[in-house]
């Protein structure tokens, strides 16, 4: 083998070993040069070095990227760092993009590119341009010039993950020395979380005196800006509404609704509620004869049901909040399910203990402090289970969880702590040793 030849491999072995140096070195060279070497890596390789190259220089590449490699390429990207791509490129390049994927991937990307109108995220702008710690004033200017954008008043700094480090105004930039590095010119910034009210927005804006604000997720990655436009008119919007909700005239109505309108919203969930109401109650009703023989089960009925009741309202809760905030997918419901079922069967053995020994001395019965402590546990791990799923699948066909999650909850709540602690007490009644 030749020297060059020996070079050349050494090199290549280096940059596929080394994917954070590639990108490193990629990010100078041209579009078509990164493709270029892209294409003739394994996938896996190319992958890891392209999620790795500077956002607007991915953003670059991805525009230029051929359907035949974007189609092998971007299916072993996640979905949430692939809307994260897709959201930067411009709108017909994205929608041609998106027509690429599978119908599952491209719904999904499509989810999390969007956000609700009261949102942060709503209001952001995704074409930002971002620089890493070790960039100097050179190469910044060098690509500000490049881009022309007037609009650039600070630039934002991220690690090589796209968490957002710092921010670095313009003015700074100019009279600084040219070889002076990022690092030691970036400030701490004032940032928003992308599905934050408007409120929190234009809150920030009173109080700060900005003029751009960076939109960052849970784990702090850089997902757009608002620029001081869309805060003006998210502030001007929010006076505005606020002005005509006094009236009753512009945002849907709450405290101070019409009783017309309260009723509409109300009355469907209340008939539903009564009816799985009445299904509960069914249930005790199929168990009449036992509790007419032991009457005292009629007491701990309450307990049973509570408890796995609030079981499930905390699962119901952190996984609503979960959906809202994007802290996981709707194909991840068996890992959160699983998880809050984990939950329900070390808090249900805890309580359980403690339940079943105030049982014993209230009633003088072994038996009924086993039936119980038993019925408790099963009920909580079903209880977490159905808190984590019942959001999940709503979200999943389109409904709002947050409306009709907790009536649904509620009813399987009080039918499996009914069920287990009234079903096992029949089968056990000859050994209860209670009257």
């Amino acid at each position: 083998m030749e020297t060059n030849e020996i070079k050349q491999e050494l090199i290549h072995v280096f940059l596929q070993r080394f994917p954070k140096e590639a990108a490193e070195i990629l990010n100078s060279t041209s579009q078509s040069e990164i493709l270029n070497y892209l294409q003739n890596q394994p996938l896996f390789f190319a992958r890891e070095i392209f999620l790795k190259l500077n956002s607007d220089v991915s953003q670059l590449v991805l525009t230029e990227m051929s359907d035949s490699f974007f189609s092998e390429l971007f299916p072993t990207i996640d979905s949430y760092t692939g809307a994260l791509l897709i959201s930067r490129l411009k709108e017909e390049v994205a929608i041609q993009k998106l027509a690429l994927l599978p119908d599952k991937l491209s719904k999904e990307i499509k989810e999390l590119m969007s956000y609700p109108p009261e949102s942060a995220g709503f209001l952001m702008d995704t074409g930002i341009i971002t620089f890493n710690p070790s960039n100097t004033v050179t190469n910044v200017l060098k690509k500000l010039r490049t881009l022309g954008d007037r609009r650039i008043v600070n630039i934002y700094v991220v690690d090589e993950e796209e968490k957002l480090l710092g921010r670095v105004s313009l003015q700074v930039i100019a009279i600084s020395p040219p070889g002076e590095i990022l690092r030691n010119l970036m400030l701490e910034p004032v940032s928003i979380h992308v599905m934050s009210p408007r409120d929190e927005v234009v809150d920030l804006l009173k109080d700060g005196k900005l003029i751009s604000l960076p939109v960052v997720d849970l784990d702090n990655k850089l997902l757009g800006i608002i620029r001081h436009d869309a805060l003006i008119n998210a502030a001007r919007q929010d006076a505005t509404e606020d002005a005509l909700a006094i009236f009753g005239a512009g945002r849907e109505e709450r405290a101070l609704s019409k009783v017309s309108f309260a009723v509409r919203k109300r009355l469907p969930w209340l008939e539903i509620n009564l009816a799985t109401a009445f299904l509960a109650a069914s249930v005790v009703g199929i168990f009449e004869d036992t509790i007419a023989q032991i009457t005292i089960l009629a007491v701990f009925l309450p307990v049973v049901a509570g408890q796995s009741g609030n079981t499930g309202s905390q699962a119901l809760a952190v996984t609503i909040r979960g959906l809202a905030l994007r802290e996981f997918r709707v194909s991840q419901w068996f890992k959160v399910a699983r998880k809050e079922a984990t939950v329900g069967l070390i808090n249900g053995v805890a309580i359980s203990l403690t339940t079943s020994i105030i049982v014993y001395f209230w009633a003088s019965s072994f038996g009924l402090a086993v039936v119980i402590g038993t019925s408790m546990v099963f009920s909580m791990i079903i209880a977490g289970f159905s808190g984590a799923v019942i959001p999940i699948f709503l979200k999943s066909i389109g409904q709002d969880p947050a409306q009709s999650s907790s009536i649904v909850l509620t009813t399987v709540t009080d039918i499996v702590g009914f069920m287990s602690f009234l079903g096992l007490a029949t089968v056990l009644s000859s050994v209860l040793g209670i009257a």
